[in-house]
């Protein structure tokens, strides 16, 4: 078990508490996940904004009389956007560096949850059917650029997702993270940004370059899944407390730092085989329904042939 200095512990606590953020939280309750929500915080307001630019291309495609499905909307706010919330906005946030496996919860839903449903909701297919003709054609030009072309790769994409976890906890910017509220904030939009390229390509509907057909998208999923099993068997077995002597020198009578690790690594293990087996269903069903959209086009041309065939020969 790691060794706390007495003195750090007297003396810095309060210190490193206010680098990551506010004074130390009361234990970890129902009552307390309410009383800690705060809704004024700058990114309550990118959330807010980003939703009300969602509904307004909605309202403009309803304007003039075309239809936007109700499923893409309630998945890109509710479990897309409303899930980043829930994690950032809600009063979990009270607690993501003095609990690892309130982090974990975090990461999990910020870089594998609502980064599949805001790729359900098709909203660069939306800015393409609503933005005026100018902008169209540059989001269109950034779309099918190199750079998109590199970044959306299932190949590049799967190697960010899978390394950066390790990167984070295994190297000294983890620890960083938990001190400097600047970093913490960037490794969350970093875990969204990654699950996003992950995902994106996989289940998205946006119009991307170089989509792979989905048998290869299933087996990319398939590849993820030791990944995470590993990364969580390693945080529950680990034999050093991740953060270093952060979690102890915050004094938490409430909580045990190892016994909240094993919990951390347990949810990272669990949550990330549910998420890639609920994804490879969720691909199965995607390709079930092209390959029955296809079948019916096929069935239409063969008709059209047909008729064109009767035609001809009783002109004949």
């Amino acid at each position: 078990m790691a060794h706390v200095d007495p003195i750090l512990t007297a003396t810095s606590a309060p210190t490193l508490m206010l680098a990551a953020g506010g004074d130390a939280p009361p234990p970890f309750t129902v009552s307390a996940m309410l009383t800690e929500t705060r809704l004024d915080s700058w990114l309550a307001v990118l959330l807010v904004l980003a939703g009300g630019v969602y509904l307004y291309g909605v309202h403009r495609l309803r304007l003039r009389g075309d239809r936007w499905p109700v499923l893409r909307t309630v998945l890109f706010l509710g479990p897309g956007l409303g899930g980043i919330a829930s994690v950032t906005v809600s009063g979990l946030h009270a607690y993501d560096t003095a609990l690892l496996s309130v982090h974990m919860v975090q990461h999990m839903m910020l870089s594998m949850v609502a980064p599949i449903f805001l790729a359900l909701g098709a909203p660069v297919t939306l800015a393409l059917r609503t933005l005026p003709a100018a902008p169209r054609r540059r989001l269109l030009a950034l779309v099918h650029s190199r750079f998109a072309r590199v970044v959306a790769n299932p190949l590049v994409a799967f190697t960010i997702f899978v390394i950066n976890p390790f990167v984070l906890y295994f190297t000294d910017l983890y620890p960083l993270t938990l001190q400097n509220v600047f970093a913490h904030e960037v490794v969350h939009a970093h875990f969204i940004l990654t699950g996003c390229l992950f995902f994106w390509p996989l289940v998205g509907l946006d119009p991307l370059p170089g989509r792979w057909p989905y048998p290869a998208r299933a087996l990319l999923m398939v590849l993820s899944v030791p990944f995470h099993t590993v990364l969580g068997l390693t945080v529950m077995q680990s034999t050093t407390l991740f953060g270093g002597d952060w979690y102890p020198s915050l004094q938490l009578g409430w909580v045990d730092p190892w016994e909240d690790q094993k919990v951390a690594g347990g949810i990272l293990w669990a949550a990330g085989e549910f998420v890639s087996v609920t994804m490879l269903g969720v691909l199965v069903l995607q390709w079930i329904r092209q390959s029955e959209r296809e079948a019916r086009r096929i069935d239409r041309e063969l008709d059209r042939r047909e008729a064109r065939e009767r035609v001809a020969d009783a002109a004949s």
